[in-house]
């Protein structure tokens, strides 16, 4: 009798541990939609849709909130060592960033990396990702970091080779090879090579995020837009509850002159990227805002956008080096364009020279 007690009570709180756990994952989910993902692990059942959601989140670039989700995924599953790899990821930041990671950000990455391998993941496979992402940080006193992110893509050239029916290693091959590729190939490569990946995966899974967003940066040059433009069309519909995924569409839009549907992706993106505390993003959106306006011969429209960026910069923090997909360098440089873009579409020469040029602390 005392054994049956026993067993009863274990598996009460089994069925417990296990209802906090999903719980945990379900709190996000009331009016939440970030797309489907299914990236298969070796984590438990419960750490499995924490996991996938995180990874959802880290492909429409909310790198603060897929962190917070990746941990998430460690408190149900410590021994989810694959968790550590998307905290590398997100680490990283968005691929497509200019210039040189800062060290605060590069130790944050490394780190998550030898919390990755310290875990043992489970599975050659899982281990692989964990590889991968180290090269991004590997020898950062010696190694450049255009190397190591060729280094990067290589490795996920390598996995994908490996586990030809894994998906989620070919949506993350193709984005390396996106970010990778060097702008003064005309030739767009990389950007095709990318693209052929993408496109292909797409038609068989229409609302993963992440093959909505990719392609979208794949065909981010004037010559190959037009291939975006269903995408474009999706990805906001895919993925509503990530501010940039509002966003992204416009880059499209902004290429091929689609001025009014530019309007609405970033008046709804201003909106999300303000409620969710993502300044550099609310100030990328608004620039976008601001060069469709003006587009369009809406100066009125373009006019209030300069003169509220000033009190949305006054809220921006260089210091936070992850939030959203833009990071500091973004919100400068928008802080910069807007009023410049006003200047310079309206040809209004005496105002441009009287333009106040705002020290950057990056």
């Amino acid at each position: 009798m005392r054994a049956l007690r026993f067993c009863l009570v274990i598996t009460l709180l089994g069925f417990a541990s296990q209802h906090a756990a999903l719980a945990q994952a379900g709190k996000h989910s009331a009016h939440e939609n970030l797309g489907v993902v299914n990236f298969k692990t070796s984590c438990s059942g419960v750490a499995q849709p924490q996991f996938n959601r995180a990874v959802a989140l880290m492909h429409s670039f909310q790198f603060a909130r897929a962190i917070e989700g990746f941990k998430e995924t460690l408190a149900s599953d410590p021994s989810c060592a694959i968790a550590y790899w998307g905290i590398a990821l997100s680490d990283w930041g968005n691929p497509f960033g200019t210039g040189q990671r800062p060290a605060a950000q590069l130790e944050q990455g490394l780190s998550a990396v030898e919390q990755g391998r310290s875990g043992q993941a489970k599975t050659e496979r899982e281990r692989a990702f964990i590889e991968a992402v180290a090269r991004l940080y590997a020898d950062v006193g010696k190694t450049d970091q255009r190397s190591r992110i060729l280094a990067y893509e290589s490795a996920m050239a390598d996995l994908s080779s490996r586990y030809p029916d894994d998906e989620e290693a070919a949506i993350f091959h193709a984005l390396a090879l996106a970010a990778s590729a060097d702008p003064a190939d005309k030739t767009y490569a990389r950007q095709l090579q990318a693209g052929a990946i993408l496109d292909k995966l797409f038609a068989q899974h229409p609302d993963h995020p992440g093959l909505a967003h990719y392609i979208i940066h794949a065909y981010d040059v004037a010559p190959l837009a037009g291939r975006a433009v269903g995408a474009a069309r999706r990805y906001a519909e895919i993925a509503p509850s990530a501010p940039h995924a509002l966003h992204m569409p416009s880059h499209t839009f902004t290429r091929v002159g689609y001025w009014q549907d530019s309007i609405a992706a970033n008046r709804a993106a201003a909106a999300a990227s303000d409620r969710e505390g993502q300044i550099a993003e609310e100030l990328h959106d608004m620039d976008y805002l601001t060069y469709a306006y003006l587009q369009r011969g809406q100066d009125r429209a373009a006019l209030s956008m300069v003169r509220s960026a000033g009190e949305v910069f006054s809220r921006f923090d260089p210091k936070v080096l992850l939030s959203g997909a833009a990071g500091p360098p973004a919100g400068y440089f928008a802080h910069a364009a807007i009023p410049a873009r006003y200047c310079l579409e309206r040809r209004a020469w005496a105002d441009a020279a009287k333009l106040v040029l705002t020290r950057s602390l990056i």
